[in-house]
C-alpha cells in the first residue's frame, strides 16, 4: 500500500486555505471504508488520502511547522497502513455509557484474536494487532489492526467471539474501495 511521503504535506496555513475542499473529498473517500459491524463496533480501513488528511489535520490544530516533527507524523500516521497486501484500520468499540464500555472492554479482551476480513474463497484472515493496545485487563476502545489478505477479496468484516458474533457482508462500493487500497 503506498505511503504518505514528505512532499504531498503542505505547511498548515496552506491547507487551512484549503481544508473545507480536501475535508468534503476525504470525507467521501471514507465513506466506503467505514464498516458497522454489529451495533458497536467500527472499522475504518484506511488509505493514503485518508492518512494524509488526518497528518494535515494534527499539523493544522497543533501548528506543527518544525521539520522533524512533520516527520515524525508522517511515520506515525504511515505506520497505520498495511503494507503490501495488506489493509490497515482502525476499529473503534463504540459505547456510550462509560460504565458498560469499561464492562465490556474487560469482557471483550480476547476481541482482536476474533475478528476476521472474510474473503471471497471463504478464507477468515485474522489480524496484525498493534502492541500496547490492552492492559490491566482490558482492551483499549480505539484498536489498530493490518489485515494480511494478500490477494484475497475481502467480502465480509465480522467477530467470531463467543460473545459477540457478528458479520458485516460488504457491499460492491466497499469492495471495491478495499480491494483499489490494496491495489495502490
Amino acid at each position: 500500500m503506498r505511503k504518505v511521503s514528505r512532499e504531498e504535506i503542505v505547511d498548515y496555513q496552506t491547507y487551512g486555505d484549503r481544508r473545507e475542499e480536501t475535508r468534503t473529498a476525504v470525507m467521501a473517500i471514507k465513506r466506503p471504508r467505514r464498516i458497522h459491524v454489529g451495533e458497536v463496533l467500527t472499522f475504518l480501513f484506511e488509505n493514503a488520502d485518508t492518512i494524509r488528511y488526518q497528518i494535515q489535520e494534527i499539523l493544522r490544530a497543533e501548528r506543527i511547522a518544525r521539520e522533524s516533527d512533520i516527520l515524525a507524523e508522517i511515520d506515525t500516521y504511515n505506520s497505520m497502513l498495511g503494507e503490501d497486501g495488506e489493509l490497515g484500520c482502525c476499529l473503534l468499540i463504540e459505547i456510550d455509557d462509560k460504565q458498560e464500555r469499561e464492562e465490556r472492554l474487560r469482557q471483550w479482551v480476547d476481541l482482536p484474536q476474533h475478528l476476521y476480513l472474510r474473503c471471497a474463497d471463504g478464507t477468515r484472515i485474522r489480524p496484525i494487532v498493534g502492541s500496547g493496545q490492552a492492559d490491566e485487563g482490558k482492551i483499549s476502545s480505539v484498536q489498530y489492526l493490518k489485515f494480511p489478505v494478500g490477494e484475497r477479496i475481502p467480502v465480509a468484516v465480522g467477530s467470531d467471539l463467543p460473545a459477540l458474533t457478528v458479520e458485516t457482508v460488504l457491499d460492491s462500493e466497499q469492495q471495491q474501495a478495499l480491494l483499489a487500497d490494496l491495489k495502490s
